[in-house]
C-alpha cells in the first residue's frame, strides 16, 4: 500500500510539473510583449548613473522586482482562491492601463519635440547628491516595475484561472522567476554594451583577430543608441497589441469580428495565411491605440477639471 501510494504521488507531481510547463510555455509567450517594453523602460531608468554604479543600480532594482512578485503572486493566489470572477475585470484593467502608458508615451514625445520646435528650453536640475538621485532612481524603477509585473502576473493568472491552484502557484511562481531573471539580465547586458565595445576598440595589436576586435567593439559602440531606441519603439507597439488584445479578448463581440477578418483574409489566394496571421495583431494594436488615446484624453480633462476647481 506505501508503494502504490508513493507512485500515485510521483504521479501527481508529474502530472502538476507537466501542466506547469505547458502554461509557463504560453504564459512566457503571451507576456513577451511586455518583455519590450519592461527592457526598455529599465535600461533606461539608469540613465544619468555613473558606469561603474550601473551594474549595482540593476542589481538593486532587481532585488526589488523579486519583492514586489512576492506581493503579486500571493495575491493573485488569493484573487483566484476568492474573488475568480475580478480575473477578467483586473486583466482588463491593466490591458487598458498599457494602452494609455503606450499612448501617453507618444503624447509626451510629440508635445516635447512641438515644445523643442517653438524654441522652447527645458532647464534640467543639476544632480549635486549622487547617492540621492541613485535612491530616486532605484525607487522608480522599482515603482515602474512593480506596474509591468502586476500585468505579467495578470496575464499568467488569466491563462491558468481553470486550473487547480497548485498549478496556478507554481506556474505564477515559474513565470516571476524567469521573467525578472530574464529581464534584469538582458538589462544589465544593454547597458554594459557600450563599455564592452569601448573596451573592444581599445584592444591592441595588428593581428588579423586585433583589427576584428576594434572593428566589433566600434560596432557596439555606435550601436548601443540605436538599440535603446529600437527597443523603446517595439516595447510601445508591444504594449499596444498585448493590451488591445487583452480588451478585445474581454469583449468577446469585438474579438469575435476581429477572428471573422482573420478567416476573411485567409481565404486570400498565396499571401492570405501570412496577412490572417498579422492580422489580428494588427487590430489588436489599433484597437489599443483608440483606448490609450480616450484614456489619455479622459485623464488629461480629469486633470484640467481637477485644476480648474482648485483654482476656484
Amino acid at each position: 500500500m506505501a508503494g502504490a501510494s508513493l507512485l500515485t504521488l510521483l504521479d501527481d507531481i508529474a502530472t502538476i510539473l507537466d501542466d506547469v510547463a505547458a502554461m509557463s510555455k504560453i504564459a512566457a509567450r503571451k507576456t513577451a510583449g511586455v518583455l519590450g517594453d519592461d527592457l526598455a523602460l529599465n535600461a533606461q531608468q539608469v540613465t544619468g548613473v555613473s558606469a561603474d554604479r550601473e551594474l549595482p543600480v540593476v542589481w538593486a532594482v532587481a532585488v526589488g522586482s523579486f519583492k514586489n512578485k512576492c506581493i503579486l503572486v500571493p495575491a493573485a493566489m488569493l484573487i483566484s482562491a476568492f474573488i475568480p470572477w475580478a480575473v477578467t475585470p483586473l486583466l482588463m484593467f491593466g490591458g487598458l492601463f498599457l494602452c494609455y502608458e503606450g499612448f501617453e508615451k507618444i503624447y509626451h514625445s510629440y508635445s516635447a519635440k512641438k515644445h523643442s520646435q517653438a524654441g522652447a528650453e527645458v532647464s534640467e536640475e543639476p544632480i549635486t547628491d549622487l547617492k540621492e538621485y541613485e535612491k530616486n532612481k532605484v525607487k522608480g524603477a522599482i515603482r515602474t516595475d512593480f506596474v509591468l509585473s502586476a500585468e505579467i502576473i495578470a496575464i499568467t493568472l488569466g491563462i491558468v484561472a481553470d486550473k487547480s491552484l497548485s498549478t496556478q502557484f507554481f506556474t505564477l511562481s515559474v513565470i516571476a522567476i524567469v521573467m525578472t531573471i530574464g529581464v534584469y539580465g538582458l538589462v544589465a547586458g544593454i547597458v554594459k554594451l557600450d563599455d564592452a565595445g569601448l573596451y573592444l576598440s581599445q584592444r591592441p595589436g595588428e593581428t588579423l583577430w586585433a583589427r576584428f576586435k576594434r572593428r566589433f567593439g566600434m560596432m557596439l559602440l555606435n550601436s548601443a543608441p540605436y538599440l535603446m531606441k529600437t527597443l523603446s519603439v517595439v516595447g510601445t507597439i508591444a504594449m499596444f497589441m498585448v493590451g488591445g488584445g487583452i480588451l478585445t479578448h474581454g469583449w468577446h463581440w469585438i474579438g469575435d469580428k476581429i477572428s471573422a477578418a482573420a478567416a476573411w483574409v485567409e481565404a486570400f489566394d498565396f499571401v492570405g495565411p501570412v496577412v490572417a496571421f498579422i492580422t489580428p495583431s494588427i487590430l489588436n494594436a489599433i484597437f489599443g491605440v483608440i483606448a490609450g488615446a480616450l484614456a489619455v484624453l479622459l485623464m488629461q480633462l480629469f486633470i484640467k477639471l481637477k485644476g480648474n476647481k482648485g483654482a476656484a
